[in-house]
């Protein structure tokens, strides 16, 4: 064997596991800027469009542990490949989608193969990675993460501009098709878990594990947060342009991507713990900025809050996915990876709900489209203040 061929095959690997979870979050951002041209394509109203994403999130949510588990059954390399093909061929079926439902039935497989990638991805990390380097690994899977969720957009834009809203689904088939043959070259082969389902079970017993997935609730409960209430204060409370919005969403996005890796290299180089609370610290100090800058310095308080939460985010997604994987058995991974995939997906459906229920009571009105610039400030500044008690819990139930 020629000494290159290690490090081709970990750059391979690497770019495997990169590119899966790059795809699985792109298949939701990509879609979501197709909306309004999908509803005039196929004569819909919007209520039914929105199907587009939500049977997406609903697949990916009800099949992560399933993926998980079968990984640990089957071979997580192999689950994973199998998860990568599906998830081409049901991009390339929603491109060819000769009505909505048809669209939607394939946006749902697209989700179950998602729901693989994203799930084996992490599960994946320990097997070809030193010790040394898990954190620095996890935090490129988390940049790649950021980069599908910013690229999808204007990407999405880009290619209904110019061929039209069909390749915003067959661009995903190339990229799949390749990831799929670096699994099957590079990662490695390692033999399937022969083990129950009680030693799944066991595994939510190893240190770190269940408040680790706990503290991800309430995390990915306060990032959709401010997805869904940044856009109205924004654009509501300040009277920005949707272009404008849109620039200043972006930030958030950007900054994940800047940050991500050398997050994972603090977990490397600090420990995951210390990390884990740097972040958490990190995300309460940003959701209290948001609940009271904004209002005072409008804007710049805004962008200043983010720059404060979204470090914050990256480290703690680093050091808590490291955390939570660091002891479980090999045979139980998947599961664990599963149902840590589970907890961030519970918390962002939370997020949208319990939260804008939340922005909807502080502003006092269900009607937040027709409020006052001062009641969408007051929804906003009560969101954050609980939000960022939720971050005091996350730190208080990861100390315990």
């Amino acid at each position: 064997m020629k000494s290159s061929e290690p490090t081709a095959a970990r750059l391979g690997a690497l770019l495997c596991l990169s590119l899966s979870m790059l795809l699985a979050s792109l298949g939701t951002s990509i879609a979501n800027i197709a909306l309004p041209t999908l509803a005039v394509a196929f004569e819909a109203p919007f209520h039914e469009v929105q199907w587009i994403v939500i049977v997406y999130l609903v697949a990916l949510t009800l099949f992560v542990v399933l993926a998980g588990r079968l990984g640990d059954l089957f071979g997580r390399a192999r689950m994973l490949l199998l998860g990568l093909i599906v998830f081409s061929l049901a991009s390339a079926l929603c491109g060819w989608a000769p009505s909505l439902w048809a669209l939607v039935a394939a946006r749902a497989a697209q989700g179950i193969g998602a729901a693989f990638l994203m799930t084996l991805t992490i599960a994946l990390v320990r097997e070809m990675a030193g010790g040394e380097s898990v954190g620095r690994i996890m935090g490129l899977l988390a940049t790649m993460s950021a980069v599908g969720t910013a690229l999808g957009p204007s990407l999405g834009g880009l290619l209904i501009g110019l061929a039209g809203w069909p390749f915003v689904f067959f661009i995903l088939v190339p990229i799949g098709l390749g990831a799929a043959g670096l699994a099957w070259r590079f990662l490695p082969s390692a033999a399937p878990g022969i083990t129950s389902p009680r030693t799944g079970l066991s595994a939510l017993r190893e240190k770190g594990v269940i408040p680790g997935m706990a503290a991800n609730l309430l995390v990915a409960n306060l990032m959709m947060a401010t997805l869904i209430v940044g856009p109205f204060y924004l654009g509501l409370g300040l009277g920005f342009s949707p272009v404008t919005v849109g620039l200043v969403m972006s930030l958030g996005p950007v900054i994940s991507i800047c940050v991500g890796v050398p997050s994972g290299y603090l977990v490397d180089f600090w420990g995951a713990p210390r990390v884990l609370l740097i972040g958490l610290a990190g995300l309460a100090a940003g959701a209290f900025a948001l609940s009271a800058l904004p209002t005072v310095i409008g804007v710049y308080g805004y962008i200043a809050a983010i720059m404060i939460l979204t470090p914050g985010y990256q480290m703690f997604q680093s050091a808590n996915n490291t955390m939570v994987m660091a002891n479980v058995p090999d045979g139980a991974r998947g599961a664990v990876s599963g149902l840590l995939g589970l907890s961030r997906n519970f918390g962002l459906v939370c997020g949208a709900s319990v939260m804008g229920a939340v922005f909807s009571f502080g502003a006092g009105t269900s009607i937040v489209e027709a409020a006052a610039p001062g009641a969408i400030g007051n929804g906003m500044q009560l969101t954050f203040a609980l939000a960022g008690a939720t971050m005091v819990a996350a730190l208080w139930v990861t100390r315990h």
